[in-house]
């Protein structure tokens, strides 16, 4: 395969409190065997090379692993490859002469602090809230010390996948973090560690993503396509369940408290 010259549409802002705007590019001999953070590396060594501010992105493990590569490219995030990051999406996807258009995640939630970065703290207020055991763990207990029947392990698993990049919240039309807070809770739900703790988990969790500003979820079910880990939103309907759950039995508990 030959070197692609590109042209490049790359969202600069300086600052949170300033206006931004998208800035034109061009990067030419760009190896299709190059990853997307490959070209924007190539890009940033041009830019120092003119004096030039470079783009401010989120990266770290290059691996798909870390979730930190966020960002919207062409109006989807990480690109729209199912099951890709950006960090795994590569330029050979692209031909000769493409126009590319890189802007970070829009999200209330999420604003941006520099360029392609942005503050995803919302995320981790929601953990804080509730996405832990409390459970004295112990040393390294044996693998079959604690039975779990494997479709529950499975589940578990599946929900456990999520990196937290926040695509989700970046394809939703409302902006909702759903998909997030359902994997979080549901890796812990389907095991016995996180049953002590499960209803309040669940109004704890719930209350923390509506107080950081996400949306509602309205069952478009763009998280679900956007998911580069493949979560299914099943589990936005366990979240939901058991925050109904948990929501009755705190109102009865409260009605009880009251009569007492």
């Amino acid at each position: 395969m030959s070197d692609l010259d590109l042209k490049l549409h790359v969202w600069r802002q300086p600052k949170r409190d300033v206006k931004g705007n998208f800035v034109t590019y061009e990067v030419k001999k760009v190896s299709t065997h190059a990853s997307f953070l490959e070209m924007l590396d190539i890009l940033n060594e041009q830019l120092d090379a003119k004096g030039e501010e470079p783009v401010a992105f989120d990266h770290d493990c290059r691996e798909g692993i870390c979730g930190s590569c966020a960002m919207m490219i062409n109006g989807r995030p990480h690109g729209g490859n199912k099951g890709t990051t950006t960090c795994q999406l590569h330029m050979r996807f692209y031909k000769n002469g493409d126009e590319i258009w890189i802007e970070p995640w829009r999200a209330s939630a999420f604003p941006v602090i520099k360029d392609l970065c942005v503050d995803r703290g919302a995320f981790d207020k929601i953990i804080a809230a509730g996405g832990f055991i409390t459970a004295n763990s112990g040393s390294a207990s044996d693998a079959n010390d604690v039975l779990v029947p494997k479709e529950q392990a499975d589940r578990a698993m599946d929900a456990a996948a999520c990196i937290g990049c926040g695509a989700c919240v970046a394809a939703c039309p409302n902006g909702s973090a759903s998909l997030f807070t359902a994997a979080k809770m549901s890796q812990l739900h389907h095991l016995p560690q996180g049953q002590p703790e499960r209803a309040r988990r669940s109004l704890a969790m719930v209350t923390a993503m509506d107080a950081a500003g996400f949306g509602n979820c309205s069952n478009h079910y763009e998280c679900e396509a956007a998911c580069p880990k493949d979560i299914s939103a099943d589990v936005i309907a366990e979240m939901n369940r058991d925050y109904a759950k948990a929501s009755f039995a705190h109102r009865e508990q409260h009605a009880k408290s009251d009569g007492a």
